[in-house]
């Protein structure tokens, strides 16, 4: 199932015996490979929420809620020893500049779509001020830096030369059937 983030956002989190888990609060995704590596949870606690982190593997079933095993795949972010150097990188794709390689800017990625079966981001979504811009597909994602994200220039349509409405007609009328009598 294709799914954007942002419809994604505050989903609650259940485990087997549909327990309430905590609300999805936020997503990590690799620069390099577009995977989605797990997600924030905002999880209430006597002291105010809590956020801690399930990676993409804990998640049994996602629909109008997100299923996981149980509590104890929830945990914070940083004891997560192979995250670490994804933790620390900082480039994002969700509040990072769109470019072309023609350096023309297409906005700020406020929203991206992934498939919940691989878990790969699949569209990013730009926004300009108050304007969604064109969805952009993943593939076509040159490179994810530290300063923004650099995609690769649209490709224009052709302009089609001007016809001549009179060569068109004389054009036509050779090919068309002598049967029939030509406009005088």
């Amino acid at each position: 199932m294709h799914v954007r983030f942002s419809t994604s956002k505050s989903l609650p989190i259940v485990d087997q015996d549909e327990e309430f888990l905590g609300v999805l609060s936020g997503m990590l995704i690799d620069p390099d490979t577009g995977k989605v590596e797990g997600f924030y949870v905002d999880v209430p606690s006597l002291m105010g929420n809590a956020t801690l982190f399930c990676t993409a593997l804990d998640i049994l079933k996602w629909g109008t809620v997100i299923h996981v095993l149980d509590r104890d795949v929830l945990s914070p972010a940083e004891d997560r020893i192979r995250l670490q150097s994804l933790l620390e990188d900082e480039r994002t794709v969700l509040r990072q500049k769109v470019r072309t390689e023609s350096g023309m800017y297409l906005g700020v990625c406020k929203d991206v779509q992934f498939d919940t079966n691989n878990m790969k981001i699949t569209w990013v979504f730009p926004k300009r001020l108050f304007r969604w811009g064109i969805a952009i597909p993943a593939t076509e994602i040159i490179e994810v830096k530290k300063n923004g994200i650099l995609v690769k220039d649209p490709v224009l349509p052709k302009e089609e030369e001007a016809l001549d409405p009179a060569e068109t007609l004389e054009k036509l009328q050779d090919i068309a059937d002598p049967a029939i009598g030509r406009p005088v």
